[in-house]
């Protein structure tokens, strides 16, 4: 049973980072699109407002991929829970066909609610400051 609990812990601790992850590259899409639009109020170019969307594309599609590395270990935690002591092997590996399925794709991750919810409203307060900016 300690060979089990051990492997359990070093999965549990990797979604951990996972989810920390996760955690600050929303910290920083929002400092960063914040940083660009303060730094386009002092610029005389309008169109500099623009580049604040390639911080929100980038950290969307990093932050995806960070919860679809979390979902493939809590799949492999799943996995380890239930079997038996002498089947505990450590693999940590996640790339296994029987992890792969529509909810552990990136395209899932991306347009799951967690990001959806996030993103898309960063977006459109950005295209409001952008067409604030734009027609004053």
């Amino acid at each position: 049973m300690d060979n089990k609990v051990k492997h359990l812990d070093l999965i549990q601790g990797i979604i951990n980072r996972m989810a920390n992850n996760s955690f600050s590259l929303k910290g920083w899409a929002v400092t960063l699109v914040a940083g660009i639009f303060a730094l386009a109020s002092r610029d005389a170019d309008k169109l500099f407002c623009l580049i604040a969307y390639a911080p929100i594309l980038i950290f969307w599609g990093l932050d995806s991929y960070y919860l679809l590395q979390e979902r493939l270990y809590r799949a492999l935690y799943n996995k380890v829970r239930t079997l038996t002591e002498e089947q505990i092997d450590f693999d940590m590996n996640t790339k296994l066909t029987e992890f792969k399925s529509y909810q552990n794709t990136w395209i899932s991750c991306a347009t799951s609610k967690t990001e959806i919810l996030f993103y898309i409203p960063l977006a459109l307060i950005s295209t409001g400051i952008v067409l604030l900016t734009y027609f004053l």
